[in-house]
């Protein structure tokens, strides 16, 4: 199958992120068992969704992994010329929820596989492709503590999130949780009956406010925009009318740290705040949203300097967005970003991949792949 008819077989599946993905895992299994190759379903812990891995090649030696999510973010958008999650072309243009983020990279590595098994490579090309990403990265922690029992280490991966098939080297890291903090309720003429859960999330808000501040200060790193460490809250509900003490309140914070930072410890001072308000007689929650590390890859990385030999392209310093790249090397995975498409494009109406995008990107993983197994990385 070519790369445009692999890509309208996995945009018509609503893989949309949380949600059961048998449907789309199950036909990618059959289209590589098709082809001879045997994929693994690797389910994760709820039981619903699953990782799928598929090698060509022999298990046992240092492999390039070739990986991408399945899932997508929702499309509730009204703004959507047509149905979402059927593949639509006008011109150029491939328009469908996920074809630049990131089914277009999905169905490029696909479309080489046929390619792959003819070149019968003398070590493993894995195609590595997860849940959830979207909501944090969830799925892919669980594939790569299965690898061990799978394969041997792989010697790199290539992240194909939407780069324009740019090389990429670094992207800060993240950590997200939703914050709940719980008081009384009561009439609002008698505050000294209740306790007001607005109130004390205010405390908690100034603790964040406070640590962006001090991080606003440094440690930086230049190829980052902007160049040091942040701490937000971008999300806050709570009360039900204003004569009524409020009884609970939520916000969602996020960290996004530079390398070197742990993403989690950023959002240490906020985790203190809450627990103070304990001893006032309030109760609070802490429930992580998100996690995962910051990617830092040297540029002379040896698949670095393979990627910008195949693509032509210099790798750019940083992005702002994250991926699961950073999880793959701190795997001990050598790990890139490069894929077809723009990032801008993504998580809105009318998202599209262009033809000439998706066949760059064929042709890019066929030189690399075919480049990799004769340069032994």
């Amino acid at each position: 199958m070519a790369q445009e008819e692999i890509l309208k077989a996995l945009v018509q599946f609503p893989s949309v992120v949380g949600q059961p993905n048998a449907a789309i895992a199950g036909w990618i299994v059959q289209y590589l068992g098709d082809l001879g190759i045997e994929a693994q379903l690797l389910p994760g812990p709820e039981g619903d969704r699953a990782n799928l891995l598929a090698t060509i090649g022999p298990r046992d030696l240092p492999g390039l992994v070739l990986s991408g999510h399945m899932d997508v973010v929702p499309a509730q958008e009204p703004q959507w010329s047509a149905d979402p999650f059927q593949l639509r072309a006008e011109g150029d243009k491939l328009f469908g929820r996920g074809t630049s983020d990131m089914k277009g990279f999905l169905a490029a590595a696909l479309a080489i596989v046929p390619s792959l098994i003819a070149l019968k490579p003398a070590r493993p090309i894995h195609l590595a492709f997860s849940y959830d990403e979207e909501a944090g990265c969830r799925g892919v922690p669980h594939l790569l503590a299965a690898l061990p029992s799978l394969c041997a280490l792989p010697a790199a991966a290539v992240i194909g999130e939407p780069s324009g098939l740019r090389p990429i080297l670094a992207h800060k890291g993240k950590a997200a949780a939703r914050v709940e903090v719980q008081g009384r309720s009561g009439h609002s003429s008698r505050p000294d009956l209740g306790l007001n859960a607005i109130h004390a999330m205010g405390r908690v808000i100034a603790a964040a406010d406070m640590a962006a501040s001090t991080l606003s200060g440094g440690p930086l790193d230049p190829v980052f925009e902007p160049p040091y460490s942040t701490v937000q809250i971008g999300t806050i509900r709570g009360g039900d009318a204003l004569n009524i003490i409020p009884e609970s309140c939520t916000v969602e914070i996020e960290a996004r740290a530079i390398a070197g930072a742990a993403p989690a410890a950023l959002l240490e001072p906020v985790r203190e705040a809450l627990a103070g308000l304990r001893a006032e007689g309030f109760e609070s929650s802490w429930q992580p949203i998100a996690s995962y590390p910051a990617l830092s890859l040297p540029a002379d990385a040896p698949i670095a300097r393979l990627l910008t030999q195949v693509t032509g392209e210099a790798p750019l310093a940083a992005v702002s967005y994250g991926t699961e790249a950073g999880l793959y090397q701190a795997a001990g995975i050598d790990a890139i970003i490069c894929g077809p498409g723009d990032i801008a494009r993504a998580h809105k109406p009318d998202e599209y991949v262009t033809r000439g995008e998706l066949a760059a990107c064929v042709d890019m993983l066929e030189r690399l792949c075919a480049q990799f197994v004769q340069e032994n990385l």
